[in-house]
């Protein structure tokens, strides 16, 4: 669902592999950026939405139901608002998957989501006020906040929360092996 002016909340783009901090943008030189209609074939859904009204936004209600979203929470990412903020930053920029989507919606801040292509090379997610992406279930991805230090997000689920990351490996696993699946057909269609 790419909607005007989401590029402008969503960006992508190929890193490097350099092991500057984190929180750089780290583009290859060239620069070379990825759409938003490749990240969908990755099976990363973007949404444009107003984040100053999320309290009462009707588009974010017809998404949660949409999609199934009953659980909702809001987290701040910063020094002063996060308990053990440097041991969490570290622990959120550790390769790992989920058994679940990965609902993330940008309402103050900004902040990086990269996933792993179907190469296994890292696409940097930079998001920002205003900006919902959905990572599919057994996608390999990590988060890392950008130079601003700062992102208020709003974390959705379908029912109860399950925070566990898996990190990599873990192919074993059915939601990576439905993933992989999933990927494959994508790429065979096109």
């Amino acid at each position: 669902m790419a909607e005007d002016g989401i590029d402008e909340l969503i960006q992508a783009w190929y890193m490097n592999d350099s092991d500057e901090d984190q929180r750089l943008p780290h583009h290859l030189e060239p620069k070379q950026f990825v759409s938003l209609e490749k990240l969908k074939e990755l099976g990363v859904v973007s949404f444009k939405l107003n984040a100053n009204i999320y309290e009462n936004d009707g588009e974010l209600k017809k998404i949660r139901k949409d999609r199934g979203y009953s659980y909702m929470d809001i987290i701040e990412v910063c020094p002063e608002k996060l308990q053990n903020y440097e041991e969490k930053l570290k622990n959120f920029y550790e390769e790992h998957l989920h058994v679940d989507e990965e609902i993330r919606y940008c309402l103050e801040g900004s902040g990086y989501f990269d996933v792993r292509d179907g190469n296994d090379g890292w696409i940097r997610v930079a998001l920002k006020k205003g900006g919902m992406i959905v990572l599919p279930a057994g996608i390999y991805h990590r988060f890392t906040l950008d130079t601003n230090n700062y992102i208020k997000a709003m974390r959705l689920f379908v029912g109860e929360p399950i925070w566990t990351p898996y990190n990599r490996p873990h192919d074993h696993l059915p939601a990576r092996k439905e993933y992989l699946m999933t990927l494959e057909k994508e790429i065979t269609s096109h």
